[in-house]
């Protein structure tokens, strides 16, 4: 029987941060990184499914959960920082992104040769502007003026992610849904990140070099995931740009589900997942 219940270790990246992590499951070594919005506690159900093959570690970003703060001098390069703390405590060399985590799982297996499998999930990678972000202007005056549920209703309506009718509806409207939708610890959590989430849209505008052309550099297996529900217009177009660039590239839909799939639906990631990295186990054990 695999325990389910994590338990919690600590990292310290180069600039002295803390950077908490969980830990199930036994076998090769996972580390799974989240995105702007979520901490370490919403991928577990994906760790757990992912529990009797791998020892599977997930991160608290900088900024979240059991982890220092951003920093002032916040940067990609600390993500890659945080991320290299975490593997060299792990011996991890498997390592699954999610949304701005996959952007930061790239951004460090292109300048890392740490990571034999990289894997994916809808990365937050801007090329050329692809990632809009009209909306974070905006969004930093409400912070500014107090309008924290403003804030929070003008990056849903403009980050790109939401159903076309979320996008129509008038800021006041939304603000009203959400505030419905998102109440008690479920907002306290949300409210926590606001700042945070925005400085890490900074980062996918500030690395966005027009090209997708740096991550040629990429020598890790890698496999490139999308939601089938997900929105062509943020998901086909970069998939198409990355797989032509990354020399060993795996690109797959997953039918049915979208931006949120390895919280909606971890076991059907969890099983991509397994298939990827089944053939790397065999030529392990047969070597």
């Amino acid at each position: 029987m695999i325990a389910t219940t994590p338990t919690e270790s600590t990292a310290t990246s180069v600039d002295g941060t803390t950077i908490g992590y969980e830990t199930v499951g036994r076998g090769d070594a996972v580390l799974v990184v989240g995105g702007a919005w979520r901490a370490a506690d919403d991928y577990l159900a994906l760790a757990r499914a992912l529990a009797s093959t791998f020892t599977v570690h997930v991160i608290d970003r900088r900024g979240r959960g059991r982890s220092g703060p951003q920093g002032p001098a916040y940067s990609i390069e600390r993500e890659v920082e945080d991320l290299l703390a975490v593997q060299a405590r792990t011996d991890a060399s498997i390592v699954f992104g999610h949304s701005f985590g996959g952007l930061v799982a790239l951004e460090t297996a292109r300048r890392s040769a740490g990571f034999t499998d990289v894997i994916v999930y809808e990365p937050g990678v801007s090329i050329g502007g692809s990632i809009p972000v009209a909306w974070m202007a905006p969004y930093q005056d409400r912070l500014v003026a107090g309008d924290r549920r403003g804030a929070f209703a003008t990056m849903v309506r403009g980050a790109g992610a939401a159903p076309p009718v979320i996008e129509r509806l008038p800021l006041w409207c939304l603000k009203l849904v959400l505030r419905a939708a998102i109440r008690g610890s479920e907002w306290r959590r949300t409210d926590s990140l606001l700042e945070v989430s925005l400085a890490e849209h900074g980062q996918v505008v500030a690395v966005d070099d027009g090209s997708a052309d740096r991550f040629r550099a990429i020598a890790a297996r890698t496999l490139l995931l999308v939601g089938g529900k997900s929105r062509p217009r943020y998901t086909t177009a970069l998939f198409e740009q990355l797989a032509a660039v990354i020399p060993d590239v795996t690109a797959e839909l997953l039918p049915g589900l979208d931006h949120v799939g390895p919280e909606k639906a971890p076991e059907v990631v969890a099983e991509r997942i397994r298939e990827q990295l089944a053939s790397r186990r065999v030529s392990r054990y047969i070597l």
